[in-house]
């Protein structure tokens, strides 16, 4: 059986409809005595999983383009690509670590951009 994934204007009016899709999070990571970090390619797919989750969609590709470091209030933003190409940005925001916990929000953007010609 084949699942089609939804497009990111899918995604986007999802997100809409449902108000604002924001999402908390957490990921456990191990560190030395510096301060923790979620690698990007981690934090796409933890990502990915929490918007299926919530979206009752299948996981939706997902590219961050850089670690995430477990400090209240740092941010990235991370990007969705449906199958067409076109994209949704998804804003990625630490709202609390405990050790090596990081706790973060996601929140999809409320536009889509279309697929490149």
């Amino acid at each position: 059986m084949t699942i089609a994934r939804l497009p990111a204007a899918k995604w986007s009016f999802s997100a809409m409809a449902a108000g604002v899709l924001l999402v908390g999070c957490s990921a456990s990571v191990g560190v030395g005595n510096s301060e923790p970090k979620l690698s990007a390619d981690e934090l796409a797919t933890t990502v990915s999983e929490k918007l299926a989750l919530t979206t009752g969609q299948p996981k939706p590709d997902i590219a961050c383009p850089e670690d995430l470091v477990g400090k209240v209030g740092t941010t990235t933003h991370c990007t969705l690509t449906a199958d067409d190409g076109s994209t949704l940005g998804v804003s990625v925001n630490v709202t609390s670590v405990d050790g090596e916990q990081i706790n973060f929000d996601i929140k999809a953007d409320e536009t889509a951009s279309p697929a490149p010609n």
